[in-house]
């Protein structure tokens, strides 16, 4: 009975090993596409990559980087990215923390199925929705700005959910306790609902501006000039600088330059990050 206990012991010490060793290693996979872009934008031009020739090359350079911000208004397109997603994201904010208040407070007829439709949408491929979007756009008269990116994401079949989730958890009782006192819905949503739901708020900001930052497909197919154009977009004028294709030194720096930010804020904000996705619940 008493030989058990190292023998637990060893074997919780063991499994914790193998558990740091294996996330170790997913971490060292994870990071080598990131370092060898790193890597790629610092070798010369002039220097091609090849078969076994695909990382260090001296002398190291940040030519790339100059080159490439001269090349393309990156000034623009950082503007153009900040408005795009600052204005998805603050009317998603708005949608989505009604349609959840609706959701969870109220009864009205028809409730289950609205919630079914809405979540429907997050089965549908977003490329599936691109020809219908691209004529409504284009009847709208709005072909080729910031507002024709943004508009289709200004609703959230995922945050409305989330957000019903956590309104969901808020206990009835301080609800009731709200009405009796003789709140409004706003006052309701605002002093009841949204305190304890603040973590979630933050978490799906997170995720909506990562992937709204990081959108290609729409943002390309929307727009036509560089007035309107985010970071992503703009990239692809690096795909067509070679006679036989990219010139990878210089996509990759340009590439890093659109990723910056987020990079730089996720290294800054990490344990704010990690604890809003905890206390929201997103794994």
């Amino acid at each position: 009975m008493f030989d058990t206990v190292p023998a637990r012991g060893w074997r919780a010490k063991l499994g914790s090993g193998l558990v740091s060793v294996g996330t170790a290693v997913l971490a060292i996979f994870w990071a080598i596409p990131v370092l060898w872009a790193i890597v790629a934008s610092l070798r010369p031009a002039n220097n091609p990559l090849g078969r076994g020739d695909i990382w260090f090359s001296f002398p190291l350079t940040i030519e790339n980087y100059t080159r490439a911000w001269s090349l393309a208004p990156f000034g623009l397109y950082y503007r153009n990215t900040f408005i795009i997603v600052g204005m998805i994201l603050g009317v998603q904010l708005v949608t989505i923390t009604l349609a959840a208040f609706a959701f969870a407070n109220y009864e009205f007829g028809g409730k289950r199925g609205f919630f079914f439709f809405i979540l429907l949408q997050m089965m549908i491929p977003t490329t599936a929705l691109l020809a219908p979007n691209f004529s409504t756009i284009r009847q709208l008269g709005i072909f080729d700005t910031r507002l024709a990116v943004a508009i289709p994401f200004f609703g959230s079949a995922f945050g409305t959910f989330l957000m019903r989730q956590a309104f969901l958890g808020v206990p009835r009782d301080l609800v009731d306790a709200g009405v009796i006192d003789g709140c409004n819905w706003h006052q309701l949503l605002r002093n009841v609902y949204l305190p304890p739901s603040i973590p979630t708020l933050i978490a799906f900001g997170l995720s909506s501006v990562s992937f709204h930052w990081n959108a290609f497909l729409w943002p390309l197919i929307i727009t036509n000039s560089d007035e309107s154009r985010p970071l992503t977009a703009g990239l692809v004028r690096f795909t067509q600088l070679g006679e036989i294709g990219a010139q990878w030194s210089l996509l990759t720096a340009a590439t890093l330059m659109v990723i910056a930010p987020l990079f730089i804020a996720f290294l800054l904000f990490q344990r704010r990050f990690i604890q809003s996705f905890m206390h929201s619940g997103i794994k």
